[in-house]
């Protein structure tokens, strides 16, 4: 039975997209089966899995995609239980009650958050309409700088949150952002070992809080 997980929040610009595509591939390279579903108008998952699907043959790991509306993500994801390990959601920037069935669905919700007061704030909406449906996320510091008050202030914040602060910290890295434009995950990414290292720790974090 297929995992499925859910990329939420409201606030535009978070790097929900980013960090499904790139958690996706290190799935993937793992020898996990992987199956993403884009529910976002803007298309942007999908934009970068074509480009990865034009790519040479060369790239591994079994990952699938589809789009879904927001009340259809569940029929969607149900394709997927008996042929895929995990399903990947990502969702439109916002929290409304088009988001629930994609959080009704899932065995586990990330959300990822930037080193930001406002998205320290964005991400109280998630967090409570996620436990209204049964659900305790996973909040994951995302384009973080390193050494900053901003970062560290916003990480200890995110402990006092309804929510399970991940360890693994995302900076603000160049290589994601290449990365997807050449429709690859940080692990495929020539150049980027630092970025693949963290999003491998996040996959772990990712695992253990499915177990």
């Amino acid at each position: 039975m297929a995992k499925i997980i859910t990329f939420a929040q409201q606030k535009g610009g978070s790097g929900k997209t980013t960090l499904c595509a790139h958690v996706a591939v290190e799935l993937a390279q793992r020898g996990h089966a992987v199956a993403l579903l884009d529910s976002d108008p803007q298309g942007s998952l999908g934009r970068w899995f074509m480009t990865r699907f034009e790519r040479d043959s060369g790239i591994k790991g079994d990952l699938t995609f589809s789009t879904a509306s927001a009340w259809g993500v569940s029929y969607e994801a149900s394709k997927y239980k008996n042929s895929h390990e995990f399903v990947l959601i990502d969702t439109p920037p916002k929290i409304d009650s088009d988001l629930k069935p994609a959080l009704k669905v899932s065995d586990l919700v990330v959300v990822p958050v930037t080193a930001s007061q406002v998205d320290l704030w964005a991400t109280e909406g998630v967090l409570d309409m996620a436990g209204r449906e049964g659900k305790r996320p996973l909040a994951v510091l995302n384009r973080a700088r390193a050494g900053t008050k901003l970062t560290q202030s916003v990480k200890a914040a995110l402990s006092e949150l309804e929510a399970e602060a991940a360890e693994a910290v995302i900076a603000n890295r160049v290589a994601y952002a290449e990365a997807l434009g050449a429709g690859l995950g940080a692990a495929e990414m020539p150049g980027a070992a630092v970025a693949a290292a963290e999003i491998a720790a996040l996959a772990d974090e990712v695992l253990a809080s499915l177990d």
